[in-house]
């Protein structure tokens, strides 16, 4: 661990919990609580105002469009200032856009556009917020435990976010989805208060470089020299779009038609919460060798609640594959944090995330837009089982990458540009590629 990061640390914290993790735990754990009420309360703010389906797509493809536009300039900046500024400013911008929205939403003359606007803004935020929160968690910690710091940090904040969940569709249901927004808003507010206070000295400062757009070149041969890197973030880029228009488009849908409403939809998301809490705790003690070959096996899952709704199943079974997938997901989430931190260097971090999570979610605009006329032209049912299928091909053709399958753990982390060994079974998973030439996982970890 960094000076830095053990320096003001209690004897009761863990060797790898410093005060920028803590910090950046609880951060997270108050955006979790507030964002996760916050997918359900817009969602269902927009059917109170009259919109259908395609409206609930194109609220939530507001959001993601500024999102994929500005993700790259995110994790340039983030890697030239001080991470922890960009975090406040972005976080800053968050809670003005959510309180925005809340307070239309409660005076009930909330309107489409208006609606989209907010969203967007929401999304351009969390396009600067993204890259600099993922550089700065993976700095505060080192060595062999980072792993299980991942998972510790995970565990807590998709416990935060199963909290949130349900509490939201029980509120939305209750007093409305303004006020849940309103509670979001707020949540943005602390943490942007808990992050102003990050320490970010054990970072070296950057050398003079050659400007905005040589840090993303150096960001682009750092991402396409890694085999293993682009091949999962193009299999993410259908992922997260089939599953962002399955559970923020036709899940609405369903609960309204055949589950109950917001509050079961709420539990739901609960159950899939609880199913990523479960496996953190299973990461905690479980280090698999070939880490992306374990993480890629356990994404099948995220199949399964298209499957379910199209069924659909009944509520309790609902319940259950969302645990599953949950659960299954979070050990994708922990592996792909734990080989991105020992294969990327420190000073690379935020622009390889921000590679990351604009190949991942570049697809959802574009799938959230269209997910209400799919379901016009195909039928709900029918575009469901699209979603399921999607899921399981490109996950299945992904696991024909070598690198892939033999990625293996290593106990020290990179933390300069230097030749690495080769992996079990191939030749050099990751060539850098420096002279010529991605997180979070996607935006589903």
């Amino acid at each position: 661990m960094t000076p830095a990061a053990a320096s003001d640390r209690p004897s009761h914290r863990p060797s790898w919990a410093g005060r920028n993790y803590t910090l950046l735990t609880a951060a997270a754990i108050a955006t979790n609580l507030g964002s996760q009420g916050a997918l359900i309360a817009s969602a269902f703010a927009v059917l109170d105002a009259g919109g259908d389906g395609g409206d609930v797509g194109l609220v939530a493809a507001a959001r993601t469009l500024p999102l994929v536009l500005f993700l790259l300039i995110g994790g340039a900046v983030a890697d030239r200032l001080p991470r922890h500024r960009v975090m406040v400013a972005a976080n800053t911008l968050n809670c003005l856009s959510q309180a925005a929205f809340a307070a239309l939403v409660i005076s009930g003359e909330a309107q489409l556009w208006q609606m989209m606007l907010l969203s967007g803004l929401g999304g351009t935020g969390q396009a600067f917020f993204n890259p600099a929160a993922e550089g700065m968690l993976m700095s505060s910690v080192e060595g062999e435990q980072a792993s299980r710091a991942f998972a510790v940090f995970r565990m807590a904040t998709q416990g935060a976010g199963l909290g949130g969940a349900a509490l939201g569709g029980a509120l939305v249901a209750v007093i409305g989805p303004g006020w849940v927004l309103a509670v979001d808003a707020a949540a943005f507010a602390l943490a942007a208060a808990l992050r102003s206070f990050l320490d970010v000295s054990h970072i070296p400062p950057r050398a003079p470089g050659g400007g905005l757009l040589a840090d993303l070149r150096d960001g682009w041969q750092e991402f396409i020299g890694r085999t293993w890197l682009w091949s999962i973030v193009a299999q993410f880029a259908v992922v997260v779009a089939v599953v962002g228009a399955a559970e923020s488009v036709y899940g609405p849908l369903v609960a309204r038609d055949s589950l109950g409403g917001p509050g079961p939809w709420g539990l739901a998301l609960g159950a899939f919460g609880v199913g990523t809490v479960g496996g953190a705790l299973l990461m905690m003690r479980w280090k698999p060798r070939r880490l992306l070959l374990a993480g890629t096996l356990c994404v099948f899952p995220l199949a399964l609640p298209a499957a379910a709704l199209a069924l659909p199943v009944p509520v309790g079974a609902l319940y259950a594959v969302m645990f599953v997938s949950g659960l299954a997901i979070e050990v994708f989430g922990v592996s792909w944090m734990t080989a991105l931190h020992q294969e990327i260097p420190e000073d690379m971090l935020s622009r390889v995330s921000a590679y990351d999570w604009f190949g991942s979610i570049a697809m959802t605009p574009l799938a959230l837009a269209l997910a209400g006329p799919a379901e016009e032209a195909f039928g709900r049912t029918a575009s469901l089982w699209g979603c399921a299928t999607l899921v399981v091909v490109v996950t299945a053709a992904v696991l024909c990458v070598p690198d892939v399958r033999n990625l293996t753990r290593r106990t020290r982390a990179v933390t300069k540009r230097t030749p690495l060994p080769e992996v079990e079974g191939g030749p050099a998973a990751d060539k850098r590629g420096s002279a010529d030439g991605e997180g979070a996982v996607g935006g589903l970890g």
